[in-house]
């Protein structure tokens, strides 16, 4: 098993406990060797398990104790759709509950109010409740795609259960840790020395990330590795709390469709797991070759160029296809993506997706069936930008941009910069083409 390691912090472990992930120690009896050969499979695609033989540790004690795990994940509704990013991670969650274990789920909806700063530059900018609220009331949904929403599997909660504190344990919390051990945060140490300003809300989400650990009694924590910071710290607030420090396992950041940057709806590099099945299917065509490897290791568990299709779960496969020695980069990367959506929506959804591919970008016709929008037919003049902003969701401004650039096709011609109005006798009827994958067919009313 071999796993780099990858830390977005320096940390100075208790004295006494190693931080990496070497050989486990040798098992010395049955049940140890079943939690050491179990503990391996898996830490199959994390980047660090820490401390060293922890979970095989806490594997071989919760089988005494006759109990599952429970493993913790936390998500801040920052945003309203989860993406392929967090399926590489919710994906992990799944193989621990296929074999026994119970995910615990915390929507942070009390954390998303502070932001949190891994990675960041500067202050995130703050979430209104509204926003907030409206993100969580997605998020559950989106995750069941991956998760098993069996209750013995699953327990879903919201931080602000705990969170929402009286002053007087807030302050109890703050001691627990230096402000010189949070200011050793890379990002923090960074802006230091850049002279750049840190915001006590920014000091403080480690420390509220790291009570969830302690209020849910987590065995173990899962995160990216952008997180290990946040992921350590909760095991030295679980023993000054009085409670065994949990195991923590990072997994790898995907990259985005640009093949360069972490998957991010901020960054637009993203394929959310409720995105469409064509969209979803057009989108993974885009990746870049260099990225296809981890696509498919992450997200589908298999190396690439195999045919094998998406597991309906993780660690569960149905189906198949045509699996030759090698695929073609275009070959595999078409098998990538009808896996990706075989997996999130169904095998049948995979093949309509790729017949729609093949219809749009490969012959260059218009797909098969294209939703309606109407229009007012009485004044004479369509308004583009204001009726391409109602239909996709975008700003005027946008739209007025994506025409100017020639990314807006009315019928068989592009529209010329500037061409924001037509005639309605024009309009009726022809298909609007916006970028490469949006369509609508225009009727007057």
């Amino acid at each position: 098993m071999a796993l780099a390691a990858a830390s977005a912090a320096r940390w100075d472990p208790p004295e006494g406990e190693s931080l990496a992930l070497a050989h486990m120690p040798s098992p010395t009896d049955a049940a140890a060797e079943d939690a050491f050969k179990l503990a391996a499979a898996l830490a199959g695609n994390a980047v660090e398990v820490l401390p060293e033989g922890a979970l095989a540790e806490k594997l071989s004690s919760a089988r005494a104790q006759e109990r599952p795990l429970r493993v913790k994940l936390g998500i801040d509704p920052t945003a309203p759709d989860i993406h392929l990013g967090h399926a590489v991670v919710l994906r992990k969650l799944r193989e621990l509950q296929d074999a026994g274990h119970r995910v615990v789920l915390i929507v942070g909806d009390y954390t998303a109010r502070v932001g949190d700063p891994s990675g960041r530059s500067s202050l995130r900018p703050m979430l209104s409740p509204q926003e907030i609220e409206a993100n969580a009331a997605t998020f559950q949904e989106q995750a069941l795609r991956i998760l098993d929403p069996d209750p013995e599997r699953l327990e879903v909660r919201r931080n602000s259960e705990w969170l929402d504190m009286p002053l007087a344990d807030l302050l109890a919390l703050a001691a627990t840790t230096t402000a010189a051990q949070l200011l050793e945060r890379d990002d923090f140490a960074k802006r230091l020395s850049a002279r750049e300003s840190i915001s006590m809300l920014e000091l403080l989400y480690p420390l509220l990330q790291a009570y969830d650990s302690v209020a849910v009694h987590a065995d173990v924590e899962l995160g990216g590795t952008d997180q290990k910071f946040n992921l350590l710290l909760g095991r030295d607030v679980q023993r000054s709390y009085g409670q065994p420090a949990q195991a923590i396992m990072t997994m790898p950041l995907l990259l985005g469709t640009d093949g360069q940057r972490k998957m991010s709806k901020s960054l637009g590099n993203q394929i959310g797991v409720t995105d469409p099945p064509e969209e979803m299917f057009g989108k993974t065509m885009a990746i870049p070759d260099h990225a296809m490897a981890d696509y498919y290791r992450l997200l589908l568990g298999r190396p690439i160029g195999t045919g094998a299709r998406a597991p309906a779960a993780a660690g569960e496969h149905a189906g198949s296809e045509p699996a030759p020695a090698a695929l073609s980069a275009r070959d595999a990367k078409r098998a990538l993506a009808r896996g990706l959506v075989a997996w999130l929506h169904s095998p049948e959804e995979a093949e309509a997706a790729e017949r729609h591919f093949d219809r749009v970008f490969v012959a260059h016709e218009a797909p098969a069936e294209i939703e309606e929008a109407s229009f007012d037919g009485d004044g004479g003049v369509v308004h583009l930008p204001g009726l391409i902003a109602a239909e996709f969701g975008i700003s005027r401004s946008e739209a007025r941009r994506l025409i100017d650039q020639g990314g807006v096709t009315l019928g068989e011609a592009s529209l010329a910069a500037g061409e924001h109005d037509v005639s309605g006798e024009r309009a009726d009827g022809e298909v609007l083409k916006i970028g490469k994958r949006r369509f609508r067919r225009l009727r007057a009313r």
